[in-house]
């Protein structure tokens, strides 16, 4: 029995999907297709209910065979532990992050990852919190840091320190000791792309203090919101950490108001890797660095 094809029947099941899991294993689906029948050709039983439909389901021997298959991965991971210097992950780390970490902690973050294991690799994808959990569903990230939890079998998820955001401008802008929510909103509004957490909590703090026709501008990406800020363009909403990080070049600075913006929740997801807690190791790093950079 070979055991690729067993991590291959297991991914699929968890992921409910062998499109996903040939993605996460670098094949095309038919050949994750061919490991399956594979072995169930080895077990002489069928593990997957192929109806016409094409819904993904498990006959009873391959739903009691999922639990077979995690054990025997589980076990193997453990051979190969005490039988090999330790190398963490075996693959480089697929890691997805929203744009609001990236210019907060994400790079202190790696940096401190890359002390700790030098044989680190690294592949970094910078997106939206919706692309990340859409990549996430496919298999083709291990981990992302976004907005919102990713909600599927096969991925665990935990709540980080969330980041604290403030409205911002640049020299153009008044710089009263504190604004009130109406003098802002007679400026140009800059925040996240249409129906981020930013986005909409914006509007939702708006439509709570009675404020109509403000114009807000949804932008995607928080370098050219710093620009038009520091051209004095609008008051954009910003992490904090984010405009310590970058305010100070552009000359963009932050603004006291009388409302407070909504916080912008952050959530570490990453999948569930048999045979190994590495994946697991990285995610408590991660956490314990984000609460230290958000006191």
């Amino acid at each position: 029995m070979d055991l690729r094809f067993v991590y291959t029947f297991y991914r699929a099941a968890t992921l409910k999907n062998i499109a996903a899991a040939a993605a996460e294993a670098r094949i095309v689906p038919r050949a994750a297709a061919r490991r399956i029948r594979e072995l169930e050709n080895d077990l002489d039983t069928p593990l997957l209910d192929r109806q016409p439909d094409k819904k993904f389901r498990l006959t009873p021997a391959g739903a009691r065979f999922v639990l077979e298959a995690k054990e025997m991965l589980d076990r193997w991971g453990e051979v190969k532990r005490r039988v090999s210097r330790p190398a963490g992950l075996s693959r480089p780390l697929r890691t997805g992050a929203i744009e609001s970490v990236l210019h907060s902690w994400l790079i202190p973050w790696i940096e401190a990852l890359r002390r700790d294991d030098p044989n680190l690799q690294l592949e970094l994808t910078v997106e939206s919190t919706a692309g990340l959990l859409e990549m996430m569903r496919a298999g083709t990230l291990d981990m992302v840091l976004a907005s919102l939890p990713v909600q599927i079998d096969g991925v665990r998820t935990r709540e980080l320190p969330a980041m604290p955001m403030v409205f911002a401008a640049g020299p153009g802008i008044s710089s009263a000791p504190r604004h009130t929510l109406a003098a802002l909103a007679k400026h140009e509004l800059l925040t996240f792309q249409r129906n981020s957490q930013p986005y909409l909590g914006l509007h939702e703090l708006l439509r709570a203090a009675g404020i109509e026709g403000a114009r807000v501008h949804a932008i995607s990406s928080i370098a050219a919101m710093m620009q038009l800020a520091a051209a004095g363009l609008g008051v954009a909403t910003l992490p904090r950490r984010t405009l310590e990080r970058l305010g100070p070049k552009p000359g963009v600075r932050p603004l006291r108001c009388h409302a407070d913006l909504r916080p912008l929740p952050i959530y570490a997801s990453w999948l569930v890797m048999p045979g190994t807690s590495a994946l697991d190791a990285i995610v408590d790093h991660a956490v314990a660095f984000s609460e230290a950079s958000e006191p």
